[in-house]
């Protein structure tokens, strides 16, 4: 019954947080004259993934580094399996060239240097850590210099500019509630879980995983309600990245990671590779530039089936 309690509270204060994150980031888009994707792929991205990052830092020091590798891989293939899915089901997204020239390929590169570092030797050292966040640090330095809209704003009249201070206050209380309900979620979750009996790399490529990505589906969904659509594609590409370069880099950094189930390198890493690759031809088929609830279907069919595989 606490379990349940848990998870109840949780979705409500994750829900809340994303329409307050949300106000703030198009505040602050509209104060600072930056394009919303680049608010979407920074602030947005970064609070979204906070959840990620404060379990992996505690999964890593509590000595339990599955969870902690398969919160993130489980986070970013539900990110575009589930939460883009369900996103461009409830409604289709323009998408402008920007998207393959930046943001896509920096999501791949950032991916393939994951695999690459924990592939071979089954550990993401400090000094490994160390180069996520330089190259995090280097794409967000391009990003606020370059990076143009990637989306098309459909409703901008309604942009409304908030007072400085409620800005502030609607980004504090947005990252906190994200953070408790996603505490709150994880803890009911695992409660459940582990009263089933199923191994840690399964706990967190699943159910943590979907857990901590619920603050990028209150967040996206929220956004498509409200037309804006700009922070929905940008949080979720910019929430990848930063799942890779900054949850494992910083958590890597204090403390090395080591695979312990091989599944994590044998399967999950290949669905991560696989689910964000085929989001290009997605986008460029069957309209280009677009992503229609088709291509909805097509995610959420791939998620279930990484879902299926994994349990089973």
């Amino acid at each position: 019954m606490q379990n349940l309690l848990f998870i109840i509270l949780g979705l409500a204060l994750l829900i809340a947080g994303g329409n307050w994150l949300l106000k703030s980031a198009v505040a602050l888009s509209l104060r600072l004259h930056i394009p919303k994707i680049v608010i979407g792929m920074t602030v947005v991205s970064f609070a979204t993934s906070a959840p990620e990052l404060i379990v992996s830092i505690k999964s890593a020091l509590d000595g339990f580094p599955d969870l902690a590798l398969g919160n993130v891989v489980g986070s970013n293939i539900a990110n575009l399996g589930l939460v883009l899915g369900v996103t461009v089901i409830l409604g289709s997204i323009d998408v402008n060239k920007s998207f393959y020239t930046t943001d896509w390929p920096v999501m791949m590169l950032a991916s393939f240097l994951f695999f690459g570092f924990v592939y071979f030797d089954g550990v993401i050292e400090s000094y490994e850590g160390i180069v996520m966040v330089v190259f995090l640090f280097l794409f967000l330095v391009y990003l606020l210099r370059f990076q143009k809209p990637a989306v098309v704003d459909e409703m901008p009249e309604d942009d409304v500019p908030l007072p400085l201070y409620k800005t502030v206050l609607f980004l504090g209380l947005g990252g906190t509630a994200l953070w408790g309900g996603s505490e709150l979620l994880i803890d009911g979750a695992v409660g459940f879980a582990k009263s089933y009996g199923v191994s840690e790399r399964v706990v967190g490529v699943t159910v943590i995983s979907v857990g901590t990505s619920i603050p990028e589906l209150a967040a996206s969904i929220i956004a498509v309600i409200k037309k804006e659509k700009a922070i929905s594609l940008g949080n979720l590409i910019g929430s990848n990245i930063f799942n890779i370069l900054a949850v494992l880099g910083i958590t890597s950094i204090i403390t090395p990671i080591t695979v312990v189930d091989q599944g994590l390198v044998e399967n999950d890493i290949f669905w991560m590779l696989g689910i964000s690759f085929l989001l290009l031809p997605l986008v460029f088929f069957p309209k280009g530039l677009r992503l229609g609830w088709r291509d909805g279907l097509i995610l959420v069919a791939v998620y279930a089936a990484f879902i299926y595989v994994t349990i089973g």
